[in-house]
């Protein structure tokens, strides 16, 4: 089932279902899209893209060059805002990425600092994971911020080409290792001379964006931003 199909499922399983904040569990207002007002005053903002030496761009300094890099939120292990990356990622539950990324998309639009890209990339998985999950997070997150940033979503650009397992647990050594040469541009007139923005769910070591990056830099003119939903110190 495809991304969109998902999310009229969602939409349907709503007119019967009573509607829960996904951090907190506590039911929603109408207005209100997938995490409360009181959670969103309460999430750790990280405010990164006001900072162009934060510590998600200091992440890549050295090993790949970069534009803007910064996420929404810092993420805290134990906290209830670990429930909104795990509903996202294993409950079928992507409406969650589409709120997270209108919710960042229009705090960097209104930001007035904030240099708007022409397109945005999700990280991709590979075919094979994305039939067990579902669909890819970063694609949902990037299609929120789409909506906020009036930018368009290419997915037929950058492929992983190589199932890989999976990077938790491992170092940032052995993420880079497990990830490098896995990815594979297509079209590249559609990114020549065009800033892109690459959108992943979380950044830790930053090993999988910079195996995407190098790919994508290969381009010529193409300059890149990146984005995610949470930043996730090696210490969280």
């Amino acid at each position: 089932m495809n991304t969109k199909a998902l999310i009229i499922l969602r939409d349907f399983l709503d007119l019967f279902l009573p509607r829960t904040c996904a951090a907190c569990n506590r039911a929603l207002n109408p207005w209100e899209e997938e995490i409360c007002q009181l959670c969103l005053m309460q999430l750790p903002i990280s405010n990164y893209h006001m900072d162009h030496n934060n510590p998600v761009a200091q992440v890549f300094w050295g090993r790949v060059r970069l534009e803007q890099a910064s996420t929404w939120f810092i993420y805290m292990r134990g906290s209830r805002f670990q429930n909104l990356l795990h509903r996202l990622k294993y409950e079928h539950r992507p409406r969650i990425g589409i709120a997270m990324g209108k919710n960042y998309g229009y705090q960097l639009k209104h930001s007035g600092i904030y240099e708007i890209p022409h397109l945005i990339i999700p990280v991709p998985l590979h075919p094979k994971r994305q039939r067990s999950r579902g669909y890819n997070q970063s694609e949902v997150i990037s299609r929120g911020l789409s909506i906020a940033l009036e930018i368009p979503v290419r997915l037929d650009i950058l492929l992983r080409t190589v199932h890989t397992k999976t990077q938790t647990a491992k170092t940032r050594a052995e993420r880079y290792q497990n990830v490098s040469g896995k990815f594979q541009v297509n079209n590249h007139e559609a990114i020549q001379n065009k800033h892109i923005l690459l959108v992943d769910d979380v950044i830790t070591t930053g090993a999988t964006i910079e195996a995407c990056a190098e790919e994508l830099l290969k381009i010529e003119g193409t300059r890149l931003s990146v984005i995610g939903v949470a930043y996730a110190s090696k210490r969280s």
